[in-house]
């Protein structure tokens, strides 16, 4: 009875919530307004509070522009943990695009949706990306290229790092700034998480999205570090594949220090 309850209530907020905020975003894209910007935080912020996900930050968002978070990939939880404390805009893989309603969602929040797999498509889509930080917007980039167990940041694909250097000729300090972002998932019901409970925050891609989703309804409660190390510059003469095992390296730091409970303050 209680995990029907909890099913009917978050899947009531889910939908009065999207119906108030819809039109509202639509006639925001529609006139370009920077509303369109900060309206998805707002439905992050009351989900993550609905679904029972706490979240903590460690460091801050960087004020530097342009400005590119690479974070490390745990779950889809991630995309409301990460929308709730900035207002950004997510790079997702395009498959992402035809998910029953979170590509619907996706799209509302206007990510670049990317074809990884496809080359000649490369040059447009890094385009797309450097056009969105010039305009002055936070691009987040999961650099795993897919979720994992929870329990590890696995090694960092430097391909799209290419939109960074891609914007550099058009940014005025001739640089860009790529900030690490780690996000780990380290306790449920006030309690620390371990590896017997990390499959309810993980998603290694092997589990139905729609099964895991109703194991993190019916558990809620979960605690969630998002930390932001400090950024790094990136200019003409940095290499791409430097930077990403460098920022790879901070994000790891960030991730394991959670998990070991050294983030505290």
């Amino acid at each position: 009875m209680i995990a029907a309850l909890r099913i009917f209530f978050i899947g009531t907020v889910f939908l009065m919530l999207t119906l108030v905020l819809l039109p509202v975003q639509l006639i925001a894209l529609g006139m370009g307004h920077s509303l369109m910007r900060r309206l998805p935080r707002w439905w992050h912020t009351i989900m993550c509070r609905s679904i029972g996900l706490k979240v903590r930050v460690r460091g801050c968002l960087s004020q530097e522009r342009p400005l590119l978070l690479v974070s490390n990939h745990v779950s889809w939880k991630d995309i409301m943990v990460l929308g709730s404390v900035a207002d950004v805009v997510f790079i997702a893989k395009s498959e992402v695009r035809t998910w029953p309603v979170f590509g619907w969602l996706a799209r509302l929040q206007r990510s670049v949706f990317v074809e990884r797999q496809v080359r000649r498509k490369t040059g447009a889509q890094i385009s797309d990306v450097s056009a969105r930080l010039i305009a002055g917007e936070v691009v987040v980039l999961f650099a795993e290229g897919t979720t994992s167990d929870g329990n590890r940041v696995m090694p960092f694909n430097s391909s799209l790092f290419g939109a960074a250097a891609a914007a550099l000729p058009l940014t005025p300090e001739g640089k860009v700034h790529i900030q690490p972002v780690s996000i780990a998932y380290v306790g449920i019901h006030g309690m620390a998480m371990g590896r017997y409970h990390r499959p309810v925050a993980g998603w290694p891609g092997d589990v139905g999205l729609g099964k895991h989703m109703l194991r993190v309804i019916l558990s809620g409660a979960l605690d969630v570090d998002v930390i932001f190390s400090d950024p790094v510059a990136f200019d003409s003469v940095a290499d791409r594949k430097k930077a990403a095992r460098l920022v790879e390296a901070r994000v790891r730091k960030g991730f394991n220090q959670a998990l070991r409970g050294l983030n505290k303050t």
